[in-house]
């Protein structure tokens, strides 16, 4: 299967014998054409996972939350990340769940997993798991709580590329991990050709400056903040990373195809319409709001802890939200 992730200006310059040593210790073989890998672009879902009213994995929902991302023109999930609960996965289940989406998916869309843990060695051993279990790429978080240097963080992520068997997006969230990922320590890791993008949380204009000249040639530079992507794609981001895609998947693919095709106003227009949903889903701790939606939504029954089920003040306003998800998803069928 060949197929395309972004513009031909998305391109990776690699030479053949590097394309097919990549391809050959992993499974992206599906996400290269010809000589080049391509880079990930648009909108990717930070899948969350359902669980059943016991908290065991929903399968049925999981099936159900992949098919509609499918259809609404996602071009990539990412299973297992912090908005999947991974934390709270064992082993067999993290393997389960990024079985069951390689399997559903079959080739479609990029699968990323979240690998990234506070011990390097940890990181190595889930990421050769995550490879093993179907997915193409790994999403590596700065290791939580450890808090290392730059030039740590330089040599982590070395070994995780070396040894872990998957190329991999660097995920900079520092306030979630007291660890914060600088540009110039970017600008050194994406000379590793297996260091293929990163996932930017900070929303803020001067972290962006200085990291969208580092975006293309083969590495992509990706927004991980809902409320601020679409300013960082008309900076040069090549797409997002996103926890409401999950509610409302047709309205960010399309969103990020009128910010690629520089249709100012209609992006505005969907951007402003999207607010209201931007704003729910951080009304408390990620993915606490987002489930509440997909509950409303048929899809999912709870949480697991140290996770509690959105708070009693607000289940009116999360109907409303599913209310209005479902409203700008069937207009933009």
């Amino acid at each position: 299967m060949q197929w395309s992730l972004g513009g031909t200006s998305h391109v990776r310059r690699w030479s053949q014998h590097t394309c097919r040593r990549f391809a050959a210790a992993s499974n992206i073989a599906p996400f290269f054409h010809g000589a080049s890998p391509l880079l990930l672009s648009g909108s990717i879902t930070a899948l969350a996972t359902p669980f059943t009213v016991a908290g065991e994995l929903d399968t049925g929902a999981w099936d159900r939350l992949l098919d509609a991302q499918l259809a609404a023109g996602t071009r990539a999930v990412v299973v297992a990340g912090s908005t999947g609960e991974a934390a709270t996965l064992s082993d067999a289940e993290y393997a389960s769940l990024v079985g069951h989406a390689a399997r559903r998916i079959d080739g479609r869309v990029p699968i990323l997993a979240g690998t990234g843990l506070s011990g390097t060695a940890k990181t190595i051993a889930q990421t050769r798991l995550a490879r093993d279990s179907g997915a193409g790429i790994a999403l590596v978080v700065t290791p939580p709580y450890v808090r290392p240097t730059q030039p740590g963080l330089i040599e982590h992520y070395r070994q995780v590329s070396a040894q872990g068997g998957l190329p991999l997006v660097l995920y900079n969230v520092p306030g979630r991990t007291g660890c914060d990922l600088l540009p110039e320590t970017v600008a050194e890791l994406r000379e590793d050709p297996n260091i293929i993008g990163l996932k930017e949380a900070r929303g803020d204009e001067a972290r962006w400056d200085a990291l969208y000249p580092l975006g293309g040639a083969g590495f992509s530079l990706l927004s991980g903040d809902d409320p601020t992507f679409a300013r960082a794609m008309r900076g040069g981001a090549a797409g997002v990373v996103s926890v409401a895609s999950n509610i409302v998947p047709r309205a960010f693919a399309r969103l990020c195809a009128l910010l690629r095709d520089a249709r100012e106003d209609e992006a505005a227009a969907l951007d402003a319409r999207l607010q209201p949903v931007y704003d729910f889903c951080g009304i408390e701790s990620n993915p606490i709001p987002v489930k509440a939606v997909l509950r409303e939504l048929g899809i999912g029954a709870g949480l697991r802890l140290p996770l509690l089920p959105l708070s009693a003040r607000h289940l009116d306003l999360a109907a409303r939200v599913a209310g209005l998800c479902r409203e700008i998803e069937s207009q933009l069928q």
